[in-house]
């Protein structure tokens, strides 16, 4: 009967490092912002004249699509899924330089991605401009 042979431990890969985390930042933000974005769209088409409505559908799935993704990616990459998560991350030394810098990157490309995505689900333009009028001290 032959013995088992011990597998050396090493370091992970900069694939494991790097690569997957970042691949889970991209890959979750762009959900999410399929999420937010697309339930904004199918909230507005179904009750175009009730605002509340709309709104409460939109923060109902976008809860619930956090909740997820948070449980699915945050033992892999900490689930920022926001550049300013990251950098909060960065400026307190929890990440390196380099790794929120990737982070930063995969989440700006995935939620131009999922913004795509979800005007492509409900047969919009991929770019489009806004023709509502946004103003007040919110925004600013």
């Amino acid at each position: 009967m032959a013995t088992p042979t011990a597998v050396a431990d090493s370091a992970p890969s900069a694939w494991e490092r790097l690569g997957r985390p970042m691949l889970a930042e991209f890959l979750g933000t762009a959900i999410l912002l399929i999420a937010v974005v697309g339930s904004g769209i199918m909230a507005a088409q179904l009750s175009p004249s009730n605002t509340g409505v709309a709104l409460l559908a939109n923060a109902i799935a976008t809860a619930c699509t956090l909740y997820v993704l948070i449980s699915v990616f945050g033992p892999r990459s900490g689930a920022h899924f926001n550049p300013v998560v990251t950098s909060v991350f960065w400026l307190k030394r929890d990440i390196s330089g380099s790794l929120a810098l990737g982070y930063i990157l995969a989440q700006l490309l995935g939620a131009v991605a999922g913004v795509w995505l979800a005007n492509a689900m409900f047969d919009l333009p991929v770019l489009q401009v806004s023709t509502h009028l946004r103003g007040g001290s919110g925004q600013w």
